[in-house]
């Protein structure tokens, strides 16, 4: 059944799909890159990280990058997969783990990569410091720090999910929307778009009520096509934190049941999105090129996450297999 809903819901897309033309040699290099970062990963988990794909869906969202770029998003991209792998699967990390993980990537996003990074070691800390190294010797400052914000929201959004998950108290609905907007990582996406083109935004702009609207419904957009597709698995795992499950317990009806009003709201937000995207006014002719690339990206992230996540094995398993790493880089569960 959620076969069918997930290709209802992509016919309904009206984004058009967009695919880089060096998604499959970066994933090529990043099947033979990931080894080298030292990761303690034997040939099966090494080709269920190739599987995934994730640099061609880092090449779905930013079809435009060259080459380089590509490679930079599509290691973050792997980054951040490994992170949230070792939050949400069986044996995954602690509350107090995740916070200690959290800390340790600010400090290295913000100071470099000399010291220490309590929290953050071992190949993690190999893979992140080789994939922030181009955007933080190109881009400014205060996009560093916008990226480096986002990253802190995520990370911060996964210690409450672990929360609940511990406390054993499933989100309401609205509770739940509030939290994934965090845990989905779209808003990391974000500001990569301004580091493909080299555009960065004014602060003014970039937080704009009407933009900032936009950007909270495309990352409901990819975040409940997801929660669709790995229903399954999150029955498993998630204490509750996916959309369908909210909807079910809020309204004491079957999980079946609730697959038909999640997929309603997600037409509803697709509507919605498009009214507000077809509205968005000028902000003069020095800025409203960006803008629109902006835009096209936040765009690119719903239709490139849907085409994604119908080709990527990610959410073909059971939610039974543990995390490839923990936080110290070792393979599987910490102990």
């Amino acid at each position: 059944m959620t076969d069918d809903i997930l290709r209802s819901l992509r016919a309904d897309c009206p984004i058009p799909p967009r695919l880089s033309p060096h998604a499959d040699r970066v994933q090529r290099w990043l099947d033979d890159r990931l080894p080298g970062v030292g990761l303690p990963l034997d040939s099966p988990a090494l080709e269920r990280l190739s599987r995934a794909r994730f640099a061609r869906y880092a090449g779905r969202l930013y079809p435009q990058a060259t080459e380089p770029d590509l490679r930079v998003i599509a290691a973050l991209f792997t980054w951040f997969f490994l992170v949230d792998d070792a939050c949400d699967r069986p044996g995954r990390l602690c509350p107090d783990e995740i916070l200690a993980l959290r800390d340790g990537t600010l400090r290295l996003l913000r100071d470099g990569p000399r010291g220490r990074h309590p929290g953050l070691t071992g190949p993690l800390r190999r893979l992140l410091v080789r994939a922030w190294r181009e955007p933080r010797r190109r881009m400014p400052a205060r996009w560093q720090e916008r990226f480096t914000d986002a990253v802190g929201q995520h990370l911060h959004g996964a210690w409450l999910e672990a929360v609940g998950k511990a406390s054993g108290r499933p989100p309401d609905v609205a509770r739940y929307v509030e939290l994934r907007r965090a845990t989905s990582a779209a808003y990391v996406s974000y500001p990569l778009i301004e580091f493909v083109t080299g555009r960065p935004l004014p602060d003014a702009v970039y937080h704009h009520p009407l933009l900032r609207e936009i950007g909270d419904l495309g990352n409901d957009l990819l975040s409940w096509y997801n929660d669709i597709a790995s229903l399954e698995r999150d029955r498993v795992t998630s204490g509750g934190h996916n959309l369908v499950l909210a909807l079910a317990a809020e309204r004491g009806i079957g999980v079946a049941a609730a697959l038909g009003p999640a997929a309603e709201r997600w037409r509803a937000a697709m509507r919605r999105f498009g009214e507000l995207r077809a509205g968005v006014p000028s902000f003069g002719s020095a800025l409203d090129e960006a803008v629109a690339d902006h835009l096209d990206g936040v765009a690119a992230a719903v239709r490139g996450t849907i085409d994604w996540t119908l080709e990527s094995a990610r959410y073909g398993d059971d939610g039974k297999e543990g995390p490839l790493l923990n936080a110290s880089g070792r393979a599987g569960a910490p102990s």
